[in-house]
């Protein structure tokens, strides 16, 4: 029988041990208070017996309990022996069983608490076996001693149960039915033995219990043998399975050697899964397969292109059909692994949808395996709170409600249901089990072997589909667009011309926003494994204009690596554009596109951002990609020209620009310096003008535009500093300002913004929310100034929309 384990043990469960221990040393006190000690040949015999045979316990394999011959002599005592006899007996065993088979010293709190629940169970044995029932009966006897095995068994047992269940905060009764239920049948065994005995010794004499010992000790050797036997295939059994499960996650490692995004996912995915399975009471087999099913069911990307499974954007029609074809693949590789349970079926239909619409059988209800509904909820839940490469993680409370919403129509709805009591609790445990995996290297570089045997390619890109093969496939509905023609061949005369490279990416921008309309725009150049920004303009463009994406990674390095356009992709996943968690992104959707050199080697990308999801369409793919050969031999131009070309002025508002700025503030904050003066900075956001541009046309924006800057310069001395940040954004340097003195500008200026908006338009629509910074109360460098100045101009802009905006902050200031 399993020992209970005191160490490390909560107050409950010693209390309890201490409960335990008072009543069976009051019951000792008062069963050997009127007792007169009286050395029995046959009681020494039996206690001599049973304390040799201690050591001979037998573990069943596969539990942590046990069984030994002492039980056999306490029902024993029972037929032949007074009760203190008995109790000596089974205390005297118990103690010696418990010090044999000890590892390492014997705690003396498992020696009081094993001897005194004994001592319990042999009182309430002794009481049940002395009730005056069956005296009637030849049977009787056998029927009491039945009787008392059963209370003998459940006192026994229960106790130990109670004090491991506390110390593992579990039931009684699952641990009750883990480790002792079964050996009920063993003791009843030991009665029976016992009656034997006891009524061979009446009939034959004593001699027949000596002549038992040696057949007793035979029986007991063969047992053990047999268990011993057991215990060695059930380690072969178990080293089997750990190699099947070995196998398993080698094949996990090939999924994640396509998907950067498995690894973490195949962990979260398993733990959700079985903890489903069990408590929708699945079987055995069932448990076993779905185990593999979590690891394995994305197996069958092995055979989609790398390009579709990184593609951090929406997939394509063609993509998609491309990307369905996994479920099949991965069914069949697994049926060639021979699993002995149903993996197969449910890595096949881990994509059916409850209502029948899913793939790639369309089943629907119970048609679906039940391993195949738990995994199609949970990757569905799992796949929502994780990073994607085209979009960012959602809140695991969200994730779920989304999921919960489409109950009864993709997922089954019992499966839901469970999931939803118990998703948080599933969320800690898979956080608390790691999945053992090694990660593949894959950025390993061989240096041997000089070319392939067949040679090597020698035209490349012939067996590639190249963005210029698209264009041509779409160059008749090019044609028939005339005002998109004009514009490409207004693109091609500015690049002959003699324009600065600066100024013919700004003049490319400006003409390509009338027929792609955009938020921010970006044209990055690569440079080695890097893409950096060559021309920025627009929302955010002080933040991607600092971006250095790597190649392969974020929206434009996957575009640069792959050489295919993305459209309505994530501008959130750029890496670096989000690390601010001070900023948020107010751009929702990007279009992107390869620019190759003449050679046709990619050799930068450029990308519009919109603020509205899904802003863009396949006919403004096929104009960007027309006008992509001019890009990219602007970009070559400006490359070619160097640093010293790069123009300090906006071309819109012939106010300076952003690198301007950043220079004259460099110049001012060392001057203040050594000065000892103060320096103010107002970051200036327009708010309306995209519904300018929408309701009147960006002529009109720009008009406003250049009305702004005019009205900012006009509220400024001859020593201060306007220029334009790009898109919406403006920034003044204020000389020798404090905050205090900032008040009745800052409001000065909205006022006058709105006015002119009321001018223009006939309405107040267009506002200006202001930020200020200022030297030195704010930061003593330009980026820690800009930085807090846009962070003030965010609140500003929050407050705004409520309906304080720069009134508020003028109240600050003052």
């Amino acid at each position: 029988m399993q020992k209970a384990k005191p160490q490390g043990m909560p107050v409950v469960a010693r209390v309890f041990i201490a409960a335990v221990g008072v009543a069976g040393l009051a019951g000792m006190v008062i069963t050997f208070a009127g007792w007169q000690p009286e050395l029995r040949s046959r009681f020494v015999f039996y206690l001599l017996i049973a304390l040799a045979s201690s050591g001979m316990k037998v573990r069943f394999p596969g539990t942590k309990s046990s069984i030994s011959a002492n039980d056999v002599f306490t029902m024993l005592g029972l037929l032949e022996l007074r009760l203190p006899e008995t109790l000596i007996l089974a205390t005297a065993g118990a103690i010696a069983q418990l010090c044999w088979h000890a590892k390492g010293r014997v705690k003396m709190v498992g020696l009081f608490f094993n001897s005194t629940s004994v001592a319990l169970a042999v009182f309430s044995a002794a009481w049940m076996f002395g009730r005056p029932w069956f005296t009637n009966m030849p049977e009787g006897e056998l029927l009491r001693l039945a009787l008392a095995g059963v209370v003998y068994f459940v006192v026994n047992t229960v106790p130990v149960s109670v004090v491991i269940a506390l110390h593992e905060h579990r039931s009684v009764q699952t641990v009750w039915k883990e480790n002792y239920y079964w050996l009920f049948f063993y003791y009843m065994v030991g009665v029976s033995l016992a009656e034997v005995v006891h009524t061979a010794t009446q009939r034959i004499g004593f001699a027949f219990t000596l002549a038992l010992l040696p057949l007793a000790y035979a029986i007991y050797r063969s047992y053990k043998l047999y268990l011993g036997k057991l215990e060695q295939e059930k380690v072969h059994a178990e080293s089997m399975a750990s190699l099947h499960l070995k196998t398993i996650e080698a094949l996990a490692m090939a999924i994640e050697a396509k998907d950067e995004c498995t690894h973490e996912h195949l962990r979260r995915v398993q733990v959700y899964s079985l903890e489903l399975g069990k408590y929708l009471g699945l079987p055995p087999d069932q448990v076993h397969a779905l185990q593999a099913a979590s690891i394995l069911h994305d197996i069958g990307k092995l055979a989609v292109p790398d390009y579709i499974i990184s593609k951090p954007g929406k997939l394509t029609p063609e993509e998609f059909d491309k990307m369905k074809i996994h479920t099949i693949v991965g069914a069949e590789i697994l049926e060639q692994v021979g699993f002995p349970y149903p993996v197969s079926p449910i890595v096949r239909s881990h994509h059916e949808k409850w209502d029948g619409t899913g793939y790639p059988d369309g089943l629907k209800d119970e048609e679906i395996p039940i391993g195949a509904r738990i995994l199609s909820a949970v990757d569905c839940l799992d796949a929502l709170a994780s990073d994607r490469q085209y979009r960012r993680a959602l809140p695991l409370d969200d994730a779920m409600n989304y999921v919960a919403s489409l109950s009864g129509r993709s997922f089954d709805p019992k499966v839901v249901e469970v999931l939803k009591h118990h998703y948080r609790d599933f969320e800690r445990l898979a956080q608390s089990t790691p999945l053992q995996s090694t990660r593949l290297r894959k950025d390993i570089v061989v240096s041997r072997g000089d070319a392939p045997d067949a040679g090597f390619e020698k035209s490349p890109g012939a067996a590639v589909e190249s963005t210029e093969e698209l264009v041509k496939a779409h160059a008749a509905s090019v044609a028939s667009a005339r005002r998109e023609m004009q514009t490409v061949l207004e693109l091609a005369q500015d690049v002959s011309g003699s324009l600065r490279p600066q100024e013919l990416l700004s003049v490319l921008a400006e003409r390509l926003r009338h027929i792609v309309p955009y938020d921010c725009i970006a044209v990055y150049s690569r440079d080695g494994e890097v893409l950096r920004p060559k021309y920025v303009n627009g929302e955010n463009s002080r933040t991607f204009a600092a971006l250095e994406i790597p190649v392969g990674q974020g929206l434009s390095g996957w575009v640069v690596e792959n050489g295919k356009p993305i459209i309505n992709g994530n501008p959130s996943v750029e890496p670096g554009y989000l690390k601010d968690p001070s900023r948020f992104s107010v751009l929702n959707s990007a279009l992107s596109i390869p620019l190759r050199d003449e050679a046709g080697q990619v050799n930068g990308a450029l990308t519009l951002y919109g603020a509205e999801k899904d802003a863009y369409s396949r006919d403004q793919l096929r104009v960007l990609l027309a006008v992509a050969d001019k890009v990219a031999r602007a970009i070559e131009i400006s490359i070619k020209a160097g640093p010293p070309q790069h123009s300090t002025r906006d071309e819109l508002t012939g106010l300076p620009n952003a690198d301007s700025l950043y220079s004259h503030l460099q110049k001012e904050l060392g001057r203040c310096e050594l000065e000892g003066k103060t320096l103010a900075i107002l970051a200036c956001d327009l708010s309306g003008v995209k519904q300018v541009n929408a309701r009147y046309g960006h002529l009109n924006g720009d008009a406003l535009l250049r009305r702004v800057a005019e009205i900012l310069q006009s509220k400024c001395r001859s020593s201060d500093f306007v220029a334009r940040m790009g898109g919406d954004e403006f920034a003044v340097v204020l000389n020798g300002m404090r905050a205090s003195e900032l008040a009745g500008r800052v409001e000065s200026l909205d006022s006058m913004v709105r006015a002119a908006s009321l001018e223009m338009f006939g309405d107040e629509s267009v506002g200006m929310s202001v930020g200020v910074a200022c030297f030195p109360e704010h930061g003593a460098d330009v980026d820690s100034l800009l930085s807090h100045a846009d962070q003030e101009m965010e609140r500003s802009k929050r407050e705004q929309k409520a309906g304080n905006g720069v009134l508020e902050l003028a109240r600050s200031l003052k």
